[in-house]
Parts: C-alpha cells; sequence; structure tokens
C-alpha cells in the first residue's frame, strides 16, 4: 500500500504534493522519436551539396532549429542560400514525419499521469509550425496540451531562452515554476537561461551537467514525483549515466 503523497504504480499519485506548477516538453526526441528523421532529412540535404554528414556534425544537426542547421551546412559547403536549404530541409523533415513519429518510451504514460494529477504541460519545440502540427495531430493525437509553441512563434528559438520564456508567460507562470523535459545541449541550454528546472533525458548527444539539471536514462523512469524533484532540488539526485553520441549509420 502506499503511503500518504505516494504515487501510485500507475504514476498518477494518491495525493498531489507541491512541485511544478507547469511542465514544459520538447518535442524531437523527448516525446516522440524524430531526431532519427532529422538527421536522415539532413543527410538527404547535405548530399545535395556535396557533403557527406558524419559525427563531426552531430553539434550542428543533432538539436538545432532548421535555420541554424541550414545556415551551417552552407558555410560548409559554399553552395545555395540559407532560406533555400532551410525550404529543403523542412520539406525533407516533413515528408518524413508524416510518414510516422512513433512516441518515445515512457512518454504516453508519463503524459496520462500528468493529466490525471491535473498538472498542465505545454509542448516548446524548436521544429517549424507545419512540423509540430502534424507531430500533433499524429503521434500526439489527443494528448490535452494547454498549447504548442513552434519555432516560428518566438523571435528566437533554442538554444536562447525566448522559447520558454514565452511558455511560462502563456501560463501566467515565472520559468522557475516550470520544469523543462528536454533531450539536447540546446534545449536544455534554452530552458536553463530561460530560469527553468531540466530534467534530461538524453537522446542522441551528450548533454553537459549542471547544477539545474537533473538526469534521467529514459521516460520510462519519470513521475510526477520525480518532476517534482526536479523543481525543488535541481541537481539532486541524477541517474543519468554517461553516455556518447549515438549517431544513425549510412
Amino acid at each position: 500500500m502506499n503511503g500518504p503523497g505516494e504515487d501510485r504504480a500507475d504514476g498518477s499519485g494518491a495525493d498531489h504534493p507541491s512541485g511544478p506548477a507547469a511542465v514544459l516538453f520538447d518535442m524531437d526526441g523527448t516525446l516522440v522519436d524524430t531526431e532519427v528523421l532529422w538527421w536522415r532529412a539532413t543527410e538527404e540535404v547535405a548530399d545535395l551539396l556535396g557533403h557527406r554528414l558524419g559525427p563531426a556534425d552531430a553539434p550542428e544537426v543533432v538539436g538545432r532549429a532548421v535555420q541554424d542547421t541550414a545556415e551551417y551546412l552552407v558555410r560548409l559547403t559554399g553552395g545555395a542560400d540559407a532560406a533555400t536549404v532551410a525550404a529543403a530541409l523542412t520539406d525533407g523533415f516533413f515528408r518524413r514525419v508524416a510518414a510516422g513519429a512513433p512516441l518515445r518510451p515512457g512518454a504516453q504514460r508519463l503524459l496520462a499521469a500528468l493529466a490525471a494529477q491535473d498538472v498542465p504541460f505545454a509542448l516548446v519545440s524548436a521544429s517549424p509550425r507545419v512540423v509540430v502540427d502534424e507531430v500533433v495531430g499524429g503521434a500526439l493525437a489527443h494528448v490535452p496540451f494547454a498549447f504548442t509553441l513552434s519555432a516560428d512563434d518566438t523571435d528566437r528559438t533554442k538554444p536562447h531562452p525566448d522559447p520558454y520564456r514565452a511558455a511560462a508567460e502563456r501560463l501566467g507562470l515565472a520559468p522557475d515554476e516550470c520544469v523543462a523535459v528536454e533531450d539536447s545541449p540546446d534545449g536544455a541550454a534554452s530552458a536553463e537561461a530561460a530560469g527553468c528546472a531540466v530534467l534530461v533525458v538524453p537522446s542522441l548527444l551528450d548533454v553537459p551537467r549542471t547544477p539545474a539539471r537533473t538526469f534521467a536514462t529514459s521516460l520510462e523512469e519519470v513521475t510526477p514525483a520525480l518532476l517534482r524533484a526536479c523543481g525543488r532540488a535541481g541537481a539532486g539526485d541524477q541517474t543519468e549515466r554517461s553516455r556518447s553520441a549515438r549517431i544513425p549509420s549510412a
């Protein structure tokens, strides 16, 4: 039997101790398994520009906004212009997402547990609006997000703090009342710079440790109780074991 304040086996919790007023979720690589799809789309465009994408390119591709990756490829190859490359990246990513973007393990259970506790949560993505809407209408259909925020909704996207500040403001909260769930260095930097506590569940890249970040190996081990602990303790007990970059093989 669970004692007062302990989470039930389903993660919903018998009581609702104070914790984050809201949870802000990244999308790609955090809730949905799309980082490989983004890599493939970038690989396709890079090939057209005469560059073979490899592990050395990962920091400029994984978790990066479309425009940032486009500008990187243009600097690298000297081909086309950033706007044209960005359009090609968006098109290639959208086509792959539309064909199917599975949820990350544990995502559905965690979202359901938060909804059961009436903890509001929103989606804060660095992907374009067209991609966010495709995923929310597909893999994340029927998930009760308070709202979704895309790269098109702020002047600057991740790694700048603007998206998470804007999300907290829309919820009527201070950023430090929110916990952000992220998988990438840029996303974690964005949330931390905004003032959020950060739970990191890495996907393809290692994420640096800081006092504001708690680590988990998978969403399968994340519960509302862990999110409460993130909000209270920041660094706390960190369970993430070191990972090296895992770039999809050709």
